[in-house]
């Protein structure tokens, strides 16, 4: 059977597909896991200096901010690329399209990761000597900068999954091959990342986010050349009569209006008009989204027209949201507590050569990339035996190996206390904990939200699963500046704050565990 483009795509398959395919897949697949690949590039390449930048000193060319205000500013920054993917669906569904989503996002992305080079990018035009006091035009730009990233992630990353999923028919038995496919481009992008960017920024931070910034402009260059191989997806539905014609318009004029409001806030941060109260403003955030969180699921019980089969299982999501929101505080620590960590207590000498602090933000990733296959396999394996653990008992497990992961930093802490370095050692196990701890978790948490959920709140409690992500990450930052060691006092306690976070982290694990049974009660059929 021929196609529009005239090849047999899956000659001796029984699926087919529209178009051409790579491997028995759509070729649009491709399209989608480099584009993925190369923004995961420059989000990790970026976040790898983010907290190292703002508390690096002046005189060596960072902002010099406190370790409390720069764990808030990473804990906010990382918060709202994830609550940013609500309207950012929104704005797709309702206004852009997802196609057109990704590239306006790609766009916004990369001129956020250049606006953040911008100070580095003059210097070497003007060929100016070594940054010596605190430059307006840096701490300016860093801000805009991550505004745009924030804003360009929320219109692409949910975007771009979900054309994934319409590349492949309803029923479809090679989708979650797809997905698999598709997130390993994930894990490249967010491997190679760190090691990049890191190592242009010895020389200069700025050329570390340019780097991030040129990635963006590789995937958006493919993305465009490749944008054929997703035609009829991702496309805005066209307006059938006048009434919903005029609905689009006001709507376009309501998103612009919103757009207008960014930029207004933008220029407020630029002309220093307000100095951020960063650890305030972050405090105010997770009470204000606790809030909101309570009151949502207080009316989607008591006005939703629930079951009572469905009210059980809200019951559940609501469990394994707070539960998600805790393991997320710590795991996301990676990025700001444990990057600080490499950088100030770490003997990170390798044949005389200093391995940059950047490159330990690489091991999550390529452990994902070893041993995902692996859990996946052990699921399989347990599962047709009898013995594969529920999920509440997965999540349970994800908790506390998160645990183990920070009790093998509490040794580290105690030689850093004591005053040597500690070896890298420590920091690979306790990644490659953290990274079992997710796989347990993650994929759980993202499967059991969408079968537990109410049909009529599926999107929905899709949304209220990315917010306990969301609240996990500025949980991260907020913890970060209270554990990073960055006084003597603060080093000397290092090893207790630790400990805390591994009884809050196990303890949790084996309540969870306690209560498995009741839990899975309330799920009813689903497991």
């Amino acid at each position: 059977m021929e196609n529009k483009f005239g090849k047999v795509p899956n000659e001796g398959n029984l699926e087919l597909f529209p178009g051409p395919t790579i491997f028995g897949h759509p070729r649009g697949l491709m399209t989608l896991f480099f584009t993925e690949m190369w923004e995961r590039f420059s989000y990790y390449g970026m976040r790898a200096l983010l907290i190292l930048f703002m508390t690096s000193a002046v005189i060596d060319g960072g902002l010099g901010f406190d370790d409390r205000t720069s764990g808030a500013i990473y804990g906010l920054y990382t918060m709202g690329v994830y609550l940013l993917a609500l309207p950012g669906g929104w704005f797709a569904d309702r206004i852009f399209g997802l196609k057109q989503s990704v590239w306006y996002g790609g766009i916004i992305i990369a001129l956020g990761h250049f606006t953040m080079a911008l100070p580095g990018i003059l210097e070497l035009i003007e060929s100016q000597g070594p940054k010596t006091s605190l430059d307006s035009l840096d701490t300016n730009s860093f801000f805009i900068g991550l505004i745009l990233i924030v804003v360009g992630t929320g219109l692409l990353k949910p975007n771009i999954s979900s054309i994934v999923g319409q590349l492949y028919p309803e029923g479809s038995s090679k989708r979650d091959a797809g997905f698999s496919i598709f997130y390993m481009g994930i894990n490249l992008g967010a491997f190679i990342a760190p090691l990049a960017c890191s190592t242009v920024a010895v020389y200069d931070w700025h050329f570390g986010f340019g780097l991030a910034g040129l990635g963006m402009v590789i995937g958006l260059i493919q993305y465009k050349m490749s944008l054929g191989t997703l035609e009829g997806k991702g496309e805005l539905q066209v307006a059938s009569d006048e009434s919903e014609i005029r609905q689009q318009k006001k709507l376009k004029r309501g998103g612009m209006a919103f757009v207008a409001f960014l930029f207004i806030l933008v220029t407020i941060v630029f002309a220093g008009i307000i100095e951020i109260d960063a650890f305030g403003i972050a405090s105010l955030s997770y009470k204000i989204i606790g809030v909101i969180t309570v009151l949502y699921f207080g009316y989607v019980f008591a006005f939703g027209k629930l079951t009572l089969d469905e009210k059980k299982k809200t019951g559940a999501i609501v469990i394994v949201i707070l539960f998600s929101a805790l393991f997320w505080s710590g795991f996301e620590q990676a990025g700001s507590t444990l990057n600080l960590f490499a950088e100030r207590f770490t003997d990170r000498s390798f044949l005389g050569w200093e391995i940059p602090t950047g490159y330990f933000q690489s091991i999550n990733s390529m452990f994902i990339i070893i041993f995902a296959p692996f859990f996946g396999a052990l699921w399989v394996w347990l599962g047709r035996r009898n013995l594969e653990p529920s999920s509440p008992a997965k999540f349970a497990f994800g908790l506390i190996l998160l645990g183990l992961g920070f009790l093998v930093m509490y040794f580290a802490a105690k030689i850093a206390a004591s005053g040597d370095l500690a070896a890298p050692t420590w920091l690979v196990f306790t990644y490659m904990l953290h990274t079992f701890g997710e796989l347990s978790l993650s994929p759980v948490g993202l499967s059991l939200t969408t079968k537990l959920a109410p049909k009529k709140f599926q999107g929905q409690m899709m949304g209220m699963w990315f917010i306990s992500v969301a609240l996990g990450n500025l949980f991260a930052g907020l913890i970060s500046g209270e554990v990073s060691g960055g006084s003597e006092e603060a080093l000397a306690e290092m090893p207790s704050q630790y400990m805390l976070i591994v009884a809050t982290a196990v303890g949790a694990g084996l309540l969870l565990l306690l209560i498995s049974k009741p839990i899975r009660k309330l799920m009813g059929n689903v497991h």
